[in-house]
């Protein structure tokens, strides 16, 4: 080609790409009129694409721009990487850049924090390479466990979301010396009613702030709302106005206080006379404070009385990421109780908190209030983004309907990454189902999903309607020399929950050279619980483990009572227990196992052996506060010994005389340790339950000392009276 037509087409070029630049910068106009945003698809070589963004990015004065990428590939200046570009919820921008054709990828979970931020008739582009899904991109080594490479794993999210881009009529695509197709724009959204609380940005979120500064004794209050809707804001407001009216003191939780950042940022703002001493502290001028608690550590002055009791004020931000059962715990120990939660939202589901929190509200609590937030708070009703976003990180996945039990057996369909991959409808309720039934689910899980290695998924199906879901993770495999390093502390490859945590904190190098299936979720349809589906689901899963030579079958989870129970029925056995509790969840961790063949029952047994004799110490010292049912339960895991002679009379002498029972401990021990395996009715296993806590823990009964003895020597009668002593009869009271 001679040099003068080169020259000719690279001017074309350059006049066409302004021409389109200048059409997208009018675009975004329209879109602000409507207080709306759109994403825009750029795809590309990766250079030219990025020169064709910054162009665009220094065609017009853009509100706060941010470019989120590899600084070394970065055109411009000021670049963000996507991890870091998750901690900018709060912050709002007009133009934001998102280049996941380099070194970095695709972050989904950043993906959706960073759509929140753009703010109305803002732009998110999302720049990605021409073959986009034909392979897995960077980002993918997150998750790419030992001895998987990322750049071996399948690529069926990239390419769902390609695909959902190429078909998507919301979004505006932009190609590197291609066309620009813009959307047509419907006419202007209607504006709602006007309201007078000037504090407040939409009527929904000044009804929110009236009901948090006028709660009620023992009437708590759940709300919820999609992200943007000004939750977290509604929060701060009327924290301001609870302090200003002089409540001592209102103390706020979330999983991380990061949640909460904007809460306190609003706070600040509307009380500047006032002075926030740390991040997680606000003083105002007259004396009452603001507290920011994680979860762990509000659950400790709960369990202290320090915290709670007449008058106190709580409010639960984000409370889909907390247990049931530790919600519950707050609502019985806080008069004045508001939990709020994102109801779709990049860093989980409410859904589930939703279902499962109800049953307790209604029990503890039955005058408890629902209200949510409809309107968005930096664009209005219809935004393309929102719909955008949506529908690519389905966080808005849809709950199967629920088909009536059928007389016959259960039958569970094992269903390939790649199959499922093809078949969105059933991708949506597939993830409809994990959605609702776990507190934290995320965009990055979907990944997992379809593209983890090594994962397994099987169903429950009726009427081609997902009713119960199980995914799993196959573990360990690990070569002898690699065992030893993890074991010794000098290795930690990446994955292998189980198998490396047994490893490395029990010292078993053979729970990680042999092969094990791990449950990650088991998710039921909430109306056919309660029908075997999941016990059906794990029994064929394991079937299937077995008949594939893995050695061991396993699960962790949080040390919660029902849970708990529902593993020991099925023969799985705890092997081991974290000694501090998860910040997010205030719970403690449990791994629990079942062996599928020979080689899995004898490093069963010796991982067995190895909790007995450390369940003990734990107990008094490093797990002092865990709850008393799951001592109780996890008591069933000691060696079963008959007592002794001297420990019935010991117990005995407790029951019906005067005997000091902290002198007669261990034998109120191996009371407790043997009363685990008898069938106790509700009033004695509530006796074993709080004797266990007081035995293995040194728990009081009660507050006064007096009240705690009478107690525990009721509670001791009550055993001893369920089972008669043969070799000793029982004294005379």
């Amino acid at each position: 080609m001679c040099p003068s037509r080169c020259i000719d087409n690279q001017a074309a070029g350059i006049a066409l790409r302004a021409k389109q630049t200048a059409a997208l910068i009018n675009y975004a106009t329209r879109l602000g009129r409507r207080r709306w945003r759109t994403l825009v698809w750029l795809d590309g070589p990766a250079e030219k694409a990025r020169q064709q963004a910054a162009e665009l990015w220094e065609a017009a004065a853009w509100q706060a721009p941010l470019w989120v990428g590899d600084e070394r590939e970065s055109p411009v200046s000021s670049c963000l990487s996507a991890r870091k570009a998750r901690t900018r919820l709060g912050a709002e921008h007009q133009l934001v850049i998102v280049d996941v054709g380099g070194h970095q990828g695709l972050d989904p979970d950043a993906l959706g924090a960073l759509a929140g931020t753009v703010c109305a008739g803002g732009l998110l582009v999302v720049i990605t390479p021409s073959n986009w899904g034909a392979q897995p991109d960077p980002d993918y080594a997150r998750f790419a466990d030992y001895p998987w490479l990322w750049e071996s794993l399948t690529a069926h999210y990239l390419a769902r979301l390609a695909r959902q881009l190429s078909e998507a009529n919301t979004i505006v695509r932009w190609s590197v010396g291609g066309g620009l197709s813009l959307p047509k724009l419907p006419p202007s959204p209607s504006i709602g009613l006007p309201w007078e609380d000037t504090d407040c940005l939409t009527a929904d979120q000044a009804r929110a702030v009236t009901a948090l500064v006028g709660l009620k004794r023992r009437r708590p209050l759940v709300i919820t709302a999609d992200r943007g809707r000004g939750k977290s804001a509604a929060l701060g407001i009327a924290c301001v106005r609870l302090l200003t009216k002089g409540v001592p003191q209102v103390v706020v939780t979330a999983p991380r206080i990061s949640a909460v950042e904007s809460l306190f940022s609003r706070v600040t703002s509307l009380c500047p006379e006032g002075r926030r001493v740390s991040p997680g502290r606000f003083e105002h001028p007259n004396g009452s404070n603001l507290c920011f608690l994680a979860p762990d550590a509000l659950t400790e002055q709960v369990h202290q009385a320090t915290l709670g009791g007449s008058g106190s004020y709580l409010l639960v931000d984000e409370a889909a990421a907390m247990p049931a059962a530790l919600l519950a715990e707050w609502l019985a120990a806080f008069p004045r109780i508001a939990f709020a939660t994102t109801v779709h939202g990049y860093e989980g589901s409410g859904r589930g908190f939703a279902l499962r929190f109800r049953e307790v509200l209604n029990r503890q609590a039955p005058q408890w209030r629902a209200l949510s937030l409809e309107a968005p708070i930096r664009w209005s009703a219809g935004d393309p983004l929102e719909t955008t976003i949506q529908s690519l990180l389905l966080l808005n996945a849809p709950l199967p309907i629920a088909q009536a039990h059928h007389e016959g057996e259960t039958v569970t369909i094992a269903v390939p990454q790649a199959q499922l991959a093809k078949q969105e409808g059933l991708l949506e309720k597939l993830f409809g189902l994990l959605v609702q039934s776990h507190y934290r689910t995320t965009p990055s899980d979907l990944r997992q999903l379809l593209d983890g290695p090594g994962t397994t998924l099987r169903m429950v199906v009726a009427e081609a309607e997902p009713q119960a879901v199980l995914v799993a993770r196959e573990e360990g495999g690990f070569d002898a020399p690699l065992a030893e390093q993890v074991a010794r502390g000098e290795r930690r490859p990446q994955g292998h929950l189980l198998a490396q945590s047994l490893a490395a904190h029990s010292g078993s190098r053979e729970a990680l050279t042999a092969r094990w299936r791990r449950v990650v979720r088991i998710a039921t349809h909430p109306k056919r619980r309660r029908e075997g589906l999941a016990r059906q689901l794990l029994s064929d899963d394991m079937s299937n483990a077995a008949e594939q030579g893995l050695a061991l079958y396993g699960a962790t989870f949080g040390a919660e009572e029902a849970l708990l129970r529902f593993w020991r029925s099925l023969g799985f056995v705890p092997v081991r227990l974290g000694v501090t509790r998860e910040a997010a969840t205030g719970e403690y961790a449990v791994m629990v196992a079942r062996a599928l063949n020979e080689q899995g029952q004898a490093i069963l047994t010796a991982l067995q052996r190895g909790f007995a004799s450390s369940l003990p110490n734990l107990l008094a010292f490093e797990l002092a506060t865990l709850p008393a049912p799951v001592v109780a339960l996890l008591l069933t895991s000691l060696p079963r010994v008959p007592l002794s002679n001297a420990e019935q009379q010991a117990a005995q002498d407790v029951a019906f005389a005067h005997r000091d029972p902290a002198l007669a401990r261990s034998a109120l021990q191996a009371l407790a340790r043997e009363a685990s395996h008898w069938p106790l009715d509700a009033e004695s296993g509530l006796a074993h339950q709080r004797l266990a806590a007081w035995a293995f823990q040194n728990q009081p009964f009660a507050k006064a000392h007096s009240d705690s003895m009478r107690r525990l020597r009721d509670a001791t009668r009550q055993l001893v009276e369920q089972h008669a002593f043969p070799q000793c009869p029982r004294a005379v009271k």
